[in-house]
């Protein structure tokens, strides 16, 4: 359990107060913060699972952990994006029940199926990430905060799309190894 990957994923839980208190905070510098926070939770993100696989320290703790860590810092701040900077709430809303779908999906069926993360999810990840990143930072900079805001909501638009057809092609695979399990045998 206190393996680099998992202490990577800890870190970004414990990274959840702190961004979501400096939302509440005015001025460029708190601004700054929390795009720092998130930032660094998007990079331990990638690295956590990066060194489980690189250093073969692959654990049930992590592979139960890292998704809620991923939907932890996601949720607060695409809520806290919406309340405070008036965020698009469809695309919020919409990315934030398909992540509990699958959340939900994944633990119904934990220890019966398994299905690795898909191209297409990395995809919508980066697009999230990327979303969520210039949508904080987007008031740290008067004269660009117009077109990093628009930029910011057309691609958390994009990652709506993408989490939403990520989820059916899950939801599809998830289906066919169903089917396969309850086939009879012959």
């Amino acid at each position: 359990m206190t393996n680099l990957p998992n202490i990577l994923t800890l870190s970004r839980i414990a990274l959840v107060p702190p961004f979501i208190g400096l939302f509440y905070v005015p001025g460029e510098a708190a601004a700054w913060i929390t795009f720092g926070l998130f930032t660094l939770a998007a990079v331990t993100d990638f690295f956590d699972g990066w060194l489980a696989r690189r250093l073969n320290q692959i654990s049930e703790f992590g592979r139960i952990l890292d998704p809620i860590a991923d939907k932890l810092i996601v949720a607060a701040a695409l809520v806290m994006l919406a309340v405070q900077y008036d965020a698009p709430v469809i695309p919020v809303v919409a990315i934030l029940c398909r992540e509990l779908l699958i959340a939900g999906l994944r633990e119904g069926l934990a220890g019966r199926l398994t299905l690795p993360v898909s191209r297409l999810g990395k995809w919508k990840t980066v697009s999230q990430m990327t979303a969520i990143a210039l949508l904080l930072i987007a008031p740290a900079f008067s004269a660009l905060s117009a077109p990093l805001g628009l930029a910011g909501e057309a691609l958390l638009w994009l990652a709506a799309v993408l989490t939403w057809l990520s989820a059916v092609f899950y939801i599809r695979a998830v289906a066919q190894q169903w089917a396969g399990l309850q086939r009879p045998e012959a």
